[in-house]
């Protein structure tokens, strides 16, 4: 298991009881389902102190998740046209309600220890502000709108944030438009709103004439801001497989 420091630009930390330290863990592409089951073990292992704060920067294929607030409606498609499209719906325990995963999308799970830190409502209010810090970075001017939760860049949702706390530690987390297939919005009811449209950094980007930054370059400055926001020292572990992460981990 490598530690390279350019991954996020910041120096590996090995201390695991230390609620002001964050690991950074990229698996690359992980079916919905199993990185579950990851945040779930993690989950224990950081309230038992077995594993320091983890942020989790994936992928997922195409799926559609329902929060604990979705509706049927928000999922119009039959059973067929999901199956010929390859889109799993899986249900969760988190907040929200019907969003899209999928390649393209950048994918934030933080498995964080929460008991002092603060409540859920400081929780999500920070993870925005993350986005946004993140977003600037790049040139893209976003923000919030009052009473949705959310990153916006003018009237179009760029990021879709869904938590659930369990013993103090919060898993689930945000996921970030980069460059996925926007179409898949246009199928269900994302997050329950029907009045708005759904944009990506790559979308905006070139609508400015610029090119679309390395994904390394995305994870660094999402660490970053997690960081920044958090009042964390992020550690980088690098790019690591999932089976690796159950040898090494659990």
């Amino acid at each position: 298991m490598s530690h390279p420091s350019d991954l996020c630009g910041l120096t590996p930390h090995n201390a695991m009881a230390d609620d002001a330290y964050c690991q950074v863990l990229s698996l690359g592409v992980v079916e919905y389902r199993r990185a579950w089951r990851i945040q779930t073990d993690l989950v224990d292992a950081v309230h038992d102190g077995r594993q320091p704060n983890t942020l989790l920067l994936l992928e997922h294929p195409h799926v559609y998740t329902r929060g604990r607030l979705s509706r049927p409606e928000h999922i119009p498609l039959t059973p067929r046209e999901l199956q010929e499209q390859g889109i799993d719906v899986v249900e969760t325990d988190r907040g929200g309600q019907v969003t899209y995963h999928g390649p393209g999308q950048l994918v934030a799970y933080p498995i964080v220890n929460l008991r002092e830190w603060g409540g859920p409502l400081k929780y999500v209010r920070t993870l925005e502000r993350v986005i946004i810090d993140c977003l600037a970075e790049f040139g893209i001017a976003a923000g919030v709108e009052p009473g949705r939760t959310g990153v916006w860049v003018g009237d179009a949702k760029i990021a879709a944030i869904g938590v659930k706390i369990s013993r103090g530690i919060a898993h689930h987390g945000f996921a970030m438009n980069v460059n996925p297939d926007l179409s898949k919005f246009d199928q269900i009811v994302p997050c329950g709103i029907t009045d708005r449209k759904v944009t990506s950094m790559a979308q905006l980007l070139e609508s400015e004439g610029q090119p679309l930054p390395d994904t390394a370059l995305i994870h660094a400055a999402v660490a970053r801001s997690f960081g920044a926001g958090m009042g964390y020292r992020m550690g980088c572990i690098g790019s690591i497989a999932v089976d690796d992460l159950f040898r090494g981990f659990f």
